[in-house]
């Protein structure tokens, strides 16, 4: 009996050592605010190697976006969008990142479908979304889709709230845009100017 209460204890603290329990809902998710630093997470490009995101953003002045997955068509539209804002962050000193649940594989058929000349990443086992606290359970009817566009790896039927950063190169947040909305995204020309004012503070 007391091997059993004891078992009956320890459950629930294990459960609580491998980390929070994802949100059920996409408002009820809890991200990294203005003048936190990111975590250090792996990603994938399209050609399967590993990205050290926070190598990458100690390169330059980073534009970063999560966005669900090229079977999204709000998604596309904003990758998009973004595309024609490239040249003036490019001139600006910044680059420009996207993630998402998609494989490797499945981000080519996002830049052949969106144009963008930009970095696509691929979080498919959903970690970077999670350290960013953007992460939550999509309906259930979801799930043998993001399984499949996640090769198998987004096991647990998530996704991340669409989100735009802009990062310094020590990987500080200095500027937020995240909507549980899936519907709404910021502008391309609104992010430019939000850029552009940063510049001249």
């Amino acid at each position: 009996m007391k091997i059993l209460l004891l078992t009956g204890l320890l459950i629930p603290f294990f459960a609580f050592m491998t980390g929070p329990d994802i949100p059920q809902k996409a408002e009820d998710i809890s991200p990294l605010l203005i003048g936190e630093t990111i975590p250090n997470v792996k990603l994938l490009d399209v050609a399967g190697k590993t990205v050290d995101l926070k190598a990458e953003v100690a390169k330059k002045p980073t534009l970063l976006v999560f966005y669900r997955g090229g079977w999204c068509p709000y998604c596309n539209t904003q990758l998009s969008d973004l595309r024609t804002i490239k040249p003036d962050m490019d001139k600006l000193g910044y680059q420009m990142i996207a993630i998402s649940t998609d494989a490797p594989e499945g981000l080519r058929g996002t830049y052949d479908k969106t144009e963008v000349t930009y970095t696509l990443l691929s979080d498919a086992d959903v970690a970077a979304a999670k350290a960013f606290g953007l992460a939550f359970k999509a309906p259930a009817r979801a799930d043998e889709m993001l399984l499949k566009s996640s090769a198998g790896k987004n096991t647990g039927g998530l996704l991340p709230v669409p989100a735009v950063f802009l990062l310094g190169t020590d990987g500080v947040i200095k500027y937020e845009h995240i909507n549980p909305n899936f519907k709404e995204r910021i502008s391309a020309k609104l992010l430019k100017a939000v850029t552009l004012a940063m510049q001249e503070k």
